[in-house]
């Protein structure tokens, strides 16, 4: 797929999940890239093929095509100092404990919607106007209508998580008017595949392999949801930003398919070869603010040109192969 000229772009949280596998396409497609991020969560390990384009380093030099910056989002001052000179920003940085939200009711406000006026501001002082956005498909609460399209109305949040994150879609949506950007957000289901270091996947597999006798779930198996490979989702964030040319561009991104927690769990066990007793928490939630069915309409995003290449099961699966190829994520908490 022929790519968006960007420019030179930096991405937070690079060495994420989702970050990493767009450093490797970017870099791939000629572009140069800033790589910010706190490494609490991601890892130097996820850029170990981006890092063949050229050495870690920090300083400007425009011979390079990839910078890494270790630096947090709530360091305005380096923040705003590592953006000089770029066009694009994707902004994918948040935090990835969804499930502990209200143990901490700080984090999210911190990690998401401050960190995401931090961008905002050191974009606004570079004049750097463009910014792709990772939301979440929490964002939607519990709703009524399924596929759930991005004008469905919003329900009360449930979520911590997805409230920050609807914040951060409005403080983007308000510096779009208030000065002139253009935004991409994007609204995703679960992301699977390559450099996948968090989620139920993960933590069965590492359950499992502690102890293939018990695995214990929370909430009761019947929660229902979609998932999407990573790299279908990096296609989709392209093709759009490509296609795409609204001050505020508000897409979707998942598959037609849902699969429960308890048929995610007979993948695993036979991939594992493994036969647990299975310990269920109870309920129809896993934690507070889990939406036991998520299925969005990724119609607009579709008419663009963009489809998922991958079946819930085969992500589930390449999933598997990584995480047990890589035993250093499962040991990892």
């Amino acid at each position: 797929m022929e790519t968006h000229k960007f420019g030179k772009v930096l991405i937070s949280g690079g060495a994420g999940f989702v970050g990493s596998n767009l450093v490797d396409r970017l870099l791939k497609d000629g572009h140069q890239v800033t790589v910010y991020d706190n490494f609490s969560t991601g890892s130097i390990k996820f850029l170990s093929n981006a890092k063949k384009y050229n050495k870690l380093i920090t300083e400007e030099d425009s011979s390079y095509k990839l910078y890494i910056i270790e630096g947090d989002l709530l360091d305005t001052e380096k923040l705003t100092k590592s953006m000089q000179g770029c066009d694009f920003v994707f902004h994918l940085a948040a935090n990835a404990d969804v499930r502990h939200g209200t143990e901490h009711p700080d984090k999210d406000l911190k990690q998401n919607t401050i960190a995401t006026y931090n961008v905002l501001e050191a974009m606004r002082i570079n004049n750097i106007k463009k910014i792709a956005f990772s939301s979440t498909g929490s964002i939607y609460g519990e709703p009524k209508i399924f596929p759930t399209p991005e004008n469905a109305e919003f329900p009360i949040q449930t979520s911590l998580y997805g409230a920050s994150k609807l914040a951060c879609e409005g403080l983007i949506e308000a510096y779009c008017e208030g000065f002139n950007f253009q935004a991409w957000i994007f609204r995703f289901v679960s992301i699977l595949g390559e450099h996948y270091s968090h989620g139920h996947i993960k933590d069965f597999t590492q359950q499992l392999v502690n102890d293939p006798t018990k695995l214990n779930i929370l909430g009761d198996g019947t929660q229902t949801k979609s998932y999407l490979h990573v790299k279908d989702c990096i296609n989709g964030i392209l093709c759009a930003v490509k296609n795409s040319n609204e001050k505020i561009n508000i897409f979707n991104l998942g598959t037609d398919e849902v699969i429960s927690v308890n048929d995610s769990i007979k993948i695993i066990c036979n991939k594992l070869n493994v036969s647990p007793k299975l310990v269920y928490s109870g309920g129809t939630r896993g934690w507070t603010g889990d939406s036991p069915f998520i299925l969005l309409d990724c119609s607009k995003i579709k008419r663009l040109g963009w489809k998922s290449t991958h079946t819930i099961e085969n992500s589930i699966d390449e999933t598997l192969n990584y995480l047990i190829k890589n035993k250093w994520l499962l040991e990892s908490e």
